[in-house]
């Protein structure tokens, strides 16, 4: 394989980030999709379905998890059997949510930007080309046993629509065969034709400044996290529970958070909790 230029190694451990950064990116990266504009009529779906066996073939013989994301539908349309058994994946309730959450924190907001600049990258190329790239990504996971671990997943074009849109997108994930701790994701784009590999290199925005809780929405949060309900941390307190509920939404405003597991998840990336 040609090398272009060196792996890059995106590392954001050392700052941090919170939910309404996630946001903004998955915003922006779901523009991106949008983007793309079907005809559901010249959609064959028999193309697909002829596929699969081959897809569960290639998921026994290489023993990696794989899926295929539908670009139209923005939803995953097959997953192979072994992601439960290689990953602890619950196949009954994957979806887009279900993955993200498997990611880690920190390297989310990385491979997202990396998912933008490579469909910017992607929409570039000719049609001629555009079943050439794969982009793979190393990043990690929580697997079964609650630990993280790195795996290395790969996306290239399965299906294009007649207009040269991305339909159907193939992914294959491994175990990554170094499990040494890092800080952060290793990607890049390979052209499969060639051997050639270059960068994808997202310009990773300034952390959102890590939120100030007051001194008593630090107690009440305290008190969150001990599992506590809101007349619970009243009467403790000698406060109102319509006070309490007030710091209980100025908390979950400045963590970027929608619900109180949402605020202990980010919390605790943010060594608040």
């Amino acid at each position: 394989m040609k090398k272009i230029k060196e792996n890059v190694v995106f590392n954001i451990a050392g700052n941090q980030y919170n939910m309404n950064d996630l946001q903004k990116i998955g915003q922006e990266y779901f523009e991106l999709l949008s983007q793309q504009k079907f005809d559901e009529s010249t959609l064959d779906y028999t193309i697909f379905e002829k596929q699969k066996s081959l897809l569960n073939q290639l998921s026994e013989i290489k023993n990696s998890g794989v899926t295929v994301f539908d670009l139209h539908k923005k939803e995953h349309i097959y997953n192979s059997y072994n992601l439960q058994s290689l990953f602890g994946y619950d196949l009954s309730g994957i979806d887009t949510d279900y993955y993200n959450s498997k990611v880690h924190f920190n390297d989310r907001l990385a491979l997202m930007h990396v998912g933008v600049v490579a469909l910017k990258y992607f929409y570039a190329l000719p049609t001629s080309e555009k079943k050439n790239y794969k982009l793979q990504n190393e990043y990690r996971i929580l697997n079964a046993e609650e630990k993280y671990i790195r795996v290395i997943e790969q996306f290239q074009a399965l299906e294009l629509d007649k207009k040269g849109n991305l339909w159907l997108a193939l992914s294959t994930m491994d175990i990554s065969p170094n499990q040494e701790e890092y800080g952060g994701i290793r990607s890049q784009l390979i052209n499969v034709s060639t051997g050639e590999y270059r960068l994808v290199e997202p310009t990773v925005p300034d952390p959102t400044p890590t939120p100030i809780l007051s001194k008593r929405e630090k107690e009440i949060f305290s008190h969150i996290r001990g599992g506590l309900l809101s007349k619970e941390i009243s009467d403790k307190l000698s406060i109102s529970v319509h006070t309490v509920n007030t710091h209980r939404q100025n908390i979950l405003k400045k963590l970027g958070a929608n619900n109180s597991i949402e605020a202990l998840h980010f919390a605790r990336n943010l060594n608040l909790a």
